[in-house]
């Protein structure tokens, strides 16, 4: 009997993201087998046989597992493709990795900093599902000077649209004529979250750096440029989640 296997499994074990993100991914309608759109859980594939496609292109399981970090610039976009031509974090390690990477969560096209890449969906689900509450750090450039008050607000929750964010550790690193540098570290990581929350907080985000993601720094690694992860690093990541 042929070995089944369920589409999102299968996608995720060839590194295109968590098992949820690719649940969602599959009822938006971006996959195809055999050149078929599937739109519906539940579907099983046999990979020795079914060709399955993502945005048109087709993906397979990798043997070989690589995990990078990337020094992000401004203006480039945390995705394989973006519709209005944008640079692509992609295009800073074409022809020097031969796996096919996706990045691991993302990171704003107008912020810079530690970006992470695999093709190990295991990987990225330890790194982005929020229960397993790993750290990001920033250093957020921002317009004036927060009170004492204000770092008490951002440390303690900010409501911004329609939720309250988790408690942050904040600290003011730097004071600048009419700007000040904060040192940011938060779990959720939801949309755009550091910048709405200084927003919120009437003080809009000027700059933003990730700096840091769990215990993995990003250390003096010159912008724009890439290196692989050391094995302690990978471990420090995966064993380090909650929950």
């Amino acid at each position: 009997m042929e070995q089944q296997m369920r589409l999102q499994k299968f996608m995720a074990l060839c590194g295109v993201a968590s098992r949820r993100k690719c649940e969602e991914m599959i009822l938006s309608g971006k996959i195809q087998i055999n050149d078929r759109i599937v739109d519906t859980l539940g579907v099983k594939i046999n990979p020795s046989k079914d060709q399955v496609k993502v945005n048109g292109k087709t993906i397979k399981i990798e043997q070989t597992k690589a995990y990078i970090m990337i020094n992000k610039p401004r203006g480039y976009v945390s995705t394989l493709s973006d519709q209005f031509n944008r640079k692509t974090v992609i295009e800073l390690i074409e022809g020097s990795i031969t796996q096919r990477l996706y990045p691991v969560g993302r990171l704003d096209y107008d912020t810079e900093g530690l970006l992470l890449m695999t093709n190990d969906g295991d990987f990225t689900y330890a790194i982005t599902h929020p229960k397993h509450h790993i750290d990001k750090t920033y250093i957020a450039t921002v317009k004036g000077i927060p009170t004492l008050a204000t770092i008490k607000k951002l440390r303690q929750g900010v409501e911004i649209e329609n939720y309250s964010t988790s408690p942050a550790k904040v600290q003011v690193i730097k004071i600048m004529n009419a700007s000040s540098q904060l040192k940011i570290t938060i779990y959720e990581g939801k949309n755009r979250q550091v910048r709405k929350m200084c927003a919120a907080m009437g003080h809009p985000v000027i700059a933003l750096k990730r700096i840091a993601i769990g215990d993995v720094q990003l250390g003096n690694l010159p912008l724009g440029k890439w290196r692989h992860l050391n094995q302690q690093e990978i471990t420090k990541l995966v064993e380090g989640k909650e929950g």
